[in-house]
């Protein structure tokens, strides 16, 4: 009984371990089938939700395609403006700076001056001149009217000793008068006529010094002008001693000059960039022009400022790529040569007039979009393709 008992005993325990066995697995397969139904469920949606969203993707990628090719942009662009070394055309020494590195300056305003006392004093020397000058055409016209008055005393004189020549010749003919009486007769008229000559040569000479024309006013006489000239000549000089600002912008490079300094004619003292008139140069590709014209919108970032934005238009575009300009121009005669795409230099002219921008600097790194206005249209196959199936 004892080993019947056992045996009992144990069979309960294996079964009881297959039935949780049993339990475990149906829970499993319970909780497969409840999450079963969810997954089916998805996957019901994303197939069809897949196929609905290709053609509209296809679509949409179409429609960028068709209305693409709008903009031109490139990055191989580059803030230019007017810039130029400040100099002026006379030599001098240095006296004043009036501004400093960085400085902006507007139109007309003193950049630095030179010492004028040169200047000066060959503006009074030249003033002087005119009056020199105007007082010896004075005493010229006084001459002139004075010799004219001598010619017309020995006009008469002239006329008086050939009277009295013919009268003592006839004297002497008769043998009433001396030879002696005769001959001085004849050297007084003699005397008469040289004398006649040299007033003639004379009032030649001084009617050549007033130009010929001795009634003409002294204001138009070739040396009072020529005295004017140099006047003016002497007053555009002191002028030019003091140096204004060709237009408005900012002064760099100024520490180059100090008070003290000699300057030769035409010498750049400094540098002034334009601050209202700057463009952008650019280059791009050849094939990127095909649809770029001149007049088109423009719009501009610049590397320094991210978040700004300006406008333009596209001012000029080159007749000749950049290569055609340098010294030596790529010469394709041999055999072994290669196609590079070449870069056409544009111009665009940006608008400045938005003060809340930020100032654009010579030299800063842009890229520019241009607007084109052109549209791509259907490939050439599908255009063919849609014409022929309305052919139909």
């Amino acid at each position: 009984m004892p080993d019947d008992g056992g045996t009992v005993s144990r069979r309960p325990a294996v079964a009881d371990a297959s039935e949780t066995r049993h339990d475990t697995a149906d829970e499993e397969l319970k909780g497969q089938k409840a999450v079963l139904p969810g997954r089916s469920r998805r996957q019901r949606w994303t197939r069809p939700l897949l196929f609905a969203l290709l053609p509209l993707a296809v679509i949409a990628g179409g429609y960028r395609y068709v209305t693409g090719g709008q903009m031109m942009s490139t990055d191989d662009a580059y803030v230019e403006a007017e810039r130029v070394g400040v100099s002026t055309d006379v030599p001098g020494i240095v006296r004043d700076v009036d501004v400093s590195e960085n400085q902006h300056v507007e139109t007309g305003q003193i950049l630095y001056r030179l010492d004028d006392l040169p200047f000066r004093l060959a503006l009074e020397r030249a003033e002087a001149q005119i009056g020199m000058v105007r007082n010896s055409l004075e005493a010229l016209k006084a001459n002139y009217a004075d010799v004219g008055t001598q010619i017309k005393q020995a006009q008469d004189d002239l006329a008086y000793y050939d009277r009295e020549f013919h009268r003592q010749q006839y004297l002497n003919n008769q043998h009433v008068a001396s030879e002696a009486t005769f001959d001085t007769a004849r050297r007084n008229l003699q005397n008469a006529q040289q004398k006649l000559a040299s007033l003639t040569r004379q009032l030649a000479g001084v009617a050549a010094n007033l130009n010929g024309d001795p009634n003409a006013p002294i204001e138009q006489h070739p040396r009072y002008r020529d005295a004017l000239a140099q006047r003016d000549e002497a007053a555009r000089q002191l002028d030019h001693a003091t140096v204004r600002a060709p237009f408005a912008g900012i002064v760099t490079n100024v520490p180059a000059i100090a008070p003290g300094k000699y300057l030769q004619a035409s010498a750049t003292a400094f540098y002034l960039v334009a601050t209202d008139h700057v463009w952008i140069d650019t280059s791009p590709k050849e094939t990127e022009l095909t649809y770029v014209r001149s007049g088109q919108p423009v719009t501009v970032t610049v590397d320094t400022y991210p978040d700004a934005e300006w406008h333009g238009t596209v001012e000029s575009i080159s007749p000749a790529a950049a290569q055609e300009f340098s010294l030596l121009p790529a010469q394709n005669t041999s055999g072994n040569w290669v196609k590079v795409v070449q870069r056409i230099p544009m111009r665009v002219r940006v608008d400045t007039s938005d003060q809340t921008l930020p100032p654009l600097r010579a030299g800063m790194s842009v890229e520019v979009e241009v607007d084109t206005g052109h549209r791509r249209g259907l490939p050439h196959f599908l255009g063919a393709l849609f014409g022929a199936s309305r052919d139909h």
